[in-house]
């Protein structure tokens, strides 16, 4: 049977397939081949006489996150506020590159607009082509653009402390915030025990998955970027590439660079840049040995 893992914790595996939900093993092979199995991840599982079940297949994944673990995603939605927390264009960047790096499209969400506009934050990213959406939790205004594009989608959420997710998801599913509120209690999430993922299905396809701990979702050495690949991570930055003068070209400082060009003619919004700039200084200071073995 083909299915997809919703669960996985301590070495058991919930996997919903057309024939029903199980609660699979996986095959020591993976343990072997240092593979292993997490939520999101299509596979495929046999069911012995005595109806216990196996993870016989791990299917190739089309995007992977190691922290928290999460396959096949589809949408990284990020929630900011525009007030209180103010927004943080630096954190929100880094969160975009690595969506982009990880190949997972990235989507901003702006809340509390009923307190401070957020046109002109929700331009700097429409300008670079990212999908941006603006919610009112207070009236729900905003979210049915925003659950429209989950259907049929695996998506995550992610965003700081404060900006609203929760409020955002209950206005979109209202069976959702039960369902993960029950589970928070039982697993005593707030006393950070055990942590693990989730998936939940929606109504009309698609799945959101429950991340403890993602809140803070951080670039950590499991999802670093390294200097000479980050500006493919800025995805506004391609079309001026190619015309820099030095083919080595950093787009921080070179004179000749068509990026810097770009900037100071209004097509890349100048804060994505100086985001780029402080990202690409942190990223000179890694050792990419270190990291060769992760």
């Amino acid at each position: 049977m083909n299915g997809i893992i919703i669960k996985a914790i301590g070495g058991l595996y919930t996997v919903e397939a057309s024939e029903g939900i199980f609660e699979c093993k996986a095959r020591g092979i993976f343990r072997k081949r240092k593979i292993a199995p997490m939520c999101g991840d299509d596979v495929v599982i046999s069911q012995d006489s005595d109806g216990s079940c196996v993870i016989e297949e791990i299917l190739p994944r089309r995007s992977q996150l190691i922290r928290p673990p999460l396959a096949n995603l589809d949408l990284l939605v990020f929630v900011s506020s525009t007030v209180e927390p103010r927004p943080n264009t630096l954190l929100l960047d880094k969160f975009i590159a690595i969506a982009v790096y990880k190949k997972i499209k990235p989507v901003v969400v702006f809340t509390k607009v009923d307190k401070q506009p957020g046109d002109e934050l929700a331009d700097i990213y429409r300008k670079v082509g990212i999908d941006v959406f603006e919610c009112d939790n207070t009236t729900g205004e905003g979210s049915a653009e925003v659950k429209e594009l989950l259907q049929g989608k695996l998506s995550a959420f992610t965003g700081n402390t404060g900006v609203g997710k929760s409020s955002l998801l209950n206005n979109m599913y209202p069976e959702l915030e039960l369902a993960t509120g029950e589970i928070s209690r039982k697993l005593g999430r707030g006393r950070h025990t055990t942590r693990h993922v989730q998936l939940y299905k929606l109504e009309g396809g698609g799945y959101i998955a429950d991340t403890p701990g993602f809140s803070s979702f951080e670039t950590n050495r499991y999802d670093i970027i390294f200097k000479d690949e980050l500006a493919d991570c800025f995805t506004e930055f391609a079309q001026f590439t190619g015309d820099c003068r030095f083919p080595d070209c950093s787009h921080t400082k070179e004179k000749g660079c068509a990026v810097i060009e770009a900037v100071k003619d209004g097509i890349i919004p100048q804060s994505r840049f100086d985001s780029y700039v402080q990202m690409y200084e942190e990223a000179k200071q890694l050792k990419e040995w270190e990291y060769k073995n992760d």
